[in-house]
């Protein structure tokens, strides 16, 4: 057990890469890539909104800086 933690620390970023690429191979293979490239997408906006929304931004600040303003 202690040498999977030492592994663990020391390879951190190794494992979730290779984690994170074989899930996105897999998405690829099921979905195709165009559709993969939307969900991708969709989780970083997901991701942006949720991070500025935890830091008790504005939500309609928020959709200012990512969308254009329009005739309100």
């Amino acid at each position: 057990m202690d040498y999977l933690q030492k592994f663990w620390q020391e390879r951190r970023r190794e494992i979730i890469g290779g984690i994170v690429g074989l899930i996105i191979g897999i998405i690829i293979i099921t979905l195709g890539f165009f559709k993969t490239i939307f969900v991708i997408l969709c989780t970083v906006l997901g991701y942006y909104i949720g991070k500025n929304v935890d830091k008790k931004d504005d939500i309609l600040n928020l959709l200012d800086k990512i969308l254009p303003p329009g005739n309100r």
